[in-house]
C-alpha cells in the first residue's frame, strides 16, 4: 500500500513539475519574445565590402566616412573591416573571407604579389567585382582603381624640393612601407623630378611602418646616421607628423625643412605652426565615395574607364597660414 501511495505521489509531482516547465516556457516567451516589426528592418539593394590597410588609421576613416555617406543614400549595406596593424597576410584573408561570404563587391587597397591577383581571379569568377582603392595593382583582373596617381604625387613632391631652394639639398626620406605600391610609386615620382638635378640627393629612405612613433623613430635614425641632412620628406599620411617629433628629438634647434603627405589635422596644425613647410593633399574621403558610385555601377555593367584619379595638389605653409588668418 505505502509502495502504491509513494509510485501515485511520484507521477503526480513529475506531472506537476512537467506542467510548470511548460507554464514558464510559455510565459517567458510571451515575456521576452518581441515579433519583428517589418517596418524596422531595412531592406538594402547591395552588400559592399570595404577593406582598410589597417584599423583606427584617420586617412582610412576619410575613406570610409565618403564611402558611407554614399552607400546610405543608396541604401548598400557596408562592411568596413581591416587589419588591427597594417598586414598584407590578413588583409589577402579578409579578402579572401569576403569572397567566401558572397557580398556584391569589395574595395581594397592592392597589395603586390601574386597571392593578390589569384584571390582577385577568385573572387571574379565568382561574380563578385573588386575595385583597388588608394593603391592600385594593374597585373590584377580589379575592374577598376580610384586614387591618387601616385606616380604624379611623388613629382608634386620633388618639385617642392627643386623649388624650395637653388643649394645643394640632401634628402631624408620617411616612407610608410617599403613593400606598399603606392609609396614605391611616389617615391619613384620624387627621384624622376630631382635626377636632373645635380645639387639634390636622396641620401637614406627609412621606414615609419604608418605609425606617427615609427616617423619618430625613423627621423631619429636618418638625423644620426646622415647629420647633413637638409630636408626631410614624408611619403605617407602620419609620417609628417612623426618628423617633426623626430626633429625635436634630435635636433630641435636645426632648422630642417619637412614636407608631408595628406592633410591630416595635426599636419595642418603643424603648418600653421610654421614646424611643416608643405605637403601633398589627397582627397580621401572624394576616393571613398567614387568607389561606391563605381561598384554600384559594376553591378550592371563592366566600366569603360577602369581608372578614377582624384586630383592631389601641393599646398604650403603660407597658403594654411593665410586660410587660418581669414577665418
Amino acid at each position: 500500500m505505502a509502495d502504491k501511495f509513494k509510485n501515485k505521489l511520484y507521477i503526480v509531482s513529475v506531472i506537476l513539475f512537467v506542467i510548470c516547465a511548460i507554464c514558464m516556457l510559455y510565459f517567458g516567451y510571451k515575456t521576452f519574445y518581441m515579433k519583428a516589426d517589418s517596418s524596422d528592418v531595412k531592406e538594402y539593394t547591395y552588400h559592399f565590402a570595404l577593406i582598410a590597410e589597417e584599423t583606427d588609421n584617420e586617412y582610412w576613416d576619410m575613406i570610409h566616412k565618403g564611402a558611407e555617406q554614399t552607400a546610405e543614400a543608396h541604401d548598400i549595406y557596408l562592411d568596413y573591416i581591416a587589419p588591427q596593424k597594417a598586414d598584407n597576410d590578413e588583409a589577402l584573408t579578409l579578402i579572401d573571407r569576403m569572397i567566401s561570404a558572397k557580398v556584391d563587391g569589395i574595395i581594397t587597397q592592392g597589395i603586390e604579389g601574386e597571392r593578390f591577383v589569384e584571390i582577385v581571379h577568385k573572387g571574379i569568377e565568382r561574380g563578385i567585382p573588386i575595385i583597388t582603392i588608394d593603391t592600385d595593382v594593374t597585373s590584377s583582373e580589379r575592374k577598376a582603381y580610384v586614387g591618387s596617381d601616385n606616380h604624379k604625387a611623388g613629382q608634386q613632391l620633388g618639385q617642392a624640393v627643386v623649388d624650395s631652394s637653388d643649394k645643394d639639398q640632401y634628402i631624408g626620406v620617411v616612407t610608410g612601407r617599403k613593400d606598399s605600391v603606392s609609396q614605391q610609386e611616389r617615391i619613384e615620382g620624387l627621384k624622376e623630378v630631382i635626377q636632373s638635378h645635380s645639387n639634390i640627393e636622396i641620401v637614406a629612405i627609412e621606414e615609419s611602418n604608418i605609425t606617427q612613433i615609427g616617423a619618430a623613430q625613423a627621423t631619429y635614425t636618418l638625423l644620426k646616421e646622415h647629420p647633413n641632412i637638409t630636408t626631410l620628406i614624408g611619403t605617407s599620411a602620419l609620417d609628417g607628423i612623426g618628423i617633426v617629433e623626430g626633429i625635436e628629438e634630435i635636433a630641435p634647434n636645426e632648422d630642417i625643412p619637412v614636407i608631408a603627405f595628406d592633410t591630416l589635422p595635426d599636419t595642418l596644425q603643424l603648418m600653421q605652426d610654421g614646424a611643416i613647410d608643405m605637403t601633398v593633399e589627397q582627397q580621401p574621403e572624394e576616393m571613398g565615395r567614387e568607389a561606391i558610385k563605381l561598384m554600384l555601377g559594376l553591378q550592371e555593367n563592366d566600366l569603360l574607364d577602369n581608372e578614377r584619379y582624384i586630383d592631389t595638389k601641393l599646398i604650403r605653409k603660407q597658403d594654411v597660414q593665410k586660410d587660418d588668418d581669414s577665418s
